[in-house]
């Protein structure tokens, strides 16, 4: 199509606004022409109608944004839509010291590595490790990876995108999910059981096909190299028994959408053992028998949270906090009094009495096996009541 000087005013502050190839309403037009700075553009609602107040924008004429304007870039061409900051970022994860790959660390690195669309969904506790797991795949690969925590209110506009303020223009700006399909990289929706229906927008984007912006009137096709993974403390079920409080029961073909779900428990104690000196190292602060002790009372409270006699359990992330508080205090019980006063009062203090009775030297096998100690009534123990 070729235009006047003035025209092509028109067509460039229409695109820039609207996207190319775009779909127009009579106010849609008024406005690209105020912005462009000439009289009401009745050329293109005489020969660009393709509806009942529907005029299409010719698809040739790139537009660029105020934003990439300022530095010579044009918008990318495959959506037409308002640049974003991340498009000059490095997201590829940045390592994590001391980290230890275990568990299903080589299932994702493989899925990954094979840079097929094959959607992933890793349910597990919280605090074993399971978003620091998927991000060090990608930065031990150097692989880009947009991490969206999910909340009860995150919707479609904050996933795929949608109108915002841009050097006090209204714009389109794409959403964390429109960037991940652009780039090619893996989206993580972090803790998305806590989402409600309004994820079903992600549908055809959990199907690899790609997904219609309505908004604009695009469709967008994601890049080789483009994968979904989700986190979560259950399996979209719901919390029964209200550890999770806010976790929703997320529609069956949402959760069906996903080809596979990856159970993680906590580490082996020898895993774990290798965390935590990790840690200590990298906090500069190496006790082996503090760490030893420490994986023995960890593990004895989860086992007696898993038979039912306790109500709380150590993270392998309170771990990690417990010695960061070491390598500050110098101070083992102060250390672990500070990480535990989260819980009530009657298991704080059931957790560090059980803690002098390990350190003292509880032996790990016979009678004396830490793993059997009995979590009973004060009236019938001498052992911490929970």
């Amino acid at each position: 199509m070729n235009l006047s000087p003035r025209k092509q005013l028109f067509v460039n502050a229409a695109s820039e606004m609207f996207g190319n190839g775009a779909i127009l309403s009579k106010s849609m037009i008024r406005d690209a022409s105020d912005k462009a700075g000439v009289p009401l553009a009745g050329w293109f609602m005489g020969s660009c109608k393709v509806g009942y107040n529907q005029f299409e924008l010719p698809s040739e004429h790139p537009a660029v944004s105020a934003q990439s304007a300022t530095v010579g870039e044009t918008v990318n061409a495959t959506v037409n839509l308002v640049a974003t900051n991340m498009e000059r970022q490095n997201l590829v994860p940045s390592k994590f010291v001391g980290f230890v790959p275990w568990g299903h660390h080589s299932t994702i690195k493989q899925i990954v590595k094979s840079g097929l669309f094959y959607p992933v969904f890793v349910t597990g506790l919280s605090g074993n490790g399971k978003t620091l797991m998927v991000e060090q795949i990608h930065a031990e690969m150097k692989k880009e990876l947009i991490r969206v925590n999910i909340t009860i209110e995150t919707d479609e506009d904050d996933l795929l995108g949608g109108f915002r303020l841009v050097n006090g223009e209204t714009k389109f700006v794409p959403g964390p999910v429109i960037e991940a399909m652009e780039r090619g990289c893996t989206l993580l929706l972090d803790e998305c059981d806590l989402g409600s229906n309004k994820l079903m927008a992600l549908q055809p984007v959990l199907e690899g096909k790609g997904v219609y912006l309505k908004k604009v009137n695009k469709w967008v096709t994601p890049k080789d190299g483009f994968n979904v993974m989700a986190t979560a403390n259950t399996k979209g079920k719901g919390s029964e028994d209200g550890r999770f409080i806010g976790t929703n029961v997320l529609n069956e073909a949402f959760l069906e959408r996903f080809a596979i779900t990856i159970e993680q428990p906590y580490a082996a104690a020898s895993v774990e053992k290798k965390i935590v000196l990790g840690s200590m190292k990298k906090y500069g602060s190496v006790d082996k028998e503090f760490a030893t002790n420490l994986i023995t009372w960890a593990e004895v409270i989860r086992k007696t949270f898993f038979d039912g006699g306790v109500d709380e359990l150590i993270s392998t992330r309170r771990l990690d906090h417990i010695v960061k508080a070491f390598a500050i205090f110098k101070d083992k019980m102060k250390a672990i009094e500070l990480c535990v006063a989260r819980f009530d009062d009657d298991t704080k203090e059931s957790f560090m009495d059980l803690y002098t009775k390990v350190d003292a030297g509880v032996e790990l096998s016979g009678e004396n096996d830490p793993s059997e100690i009995q979590f009973l009534d004060d009236e019938t123990s001498d052992e911490p009541s929970f």
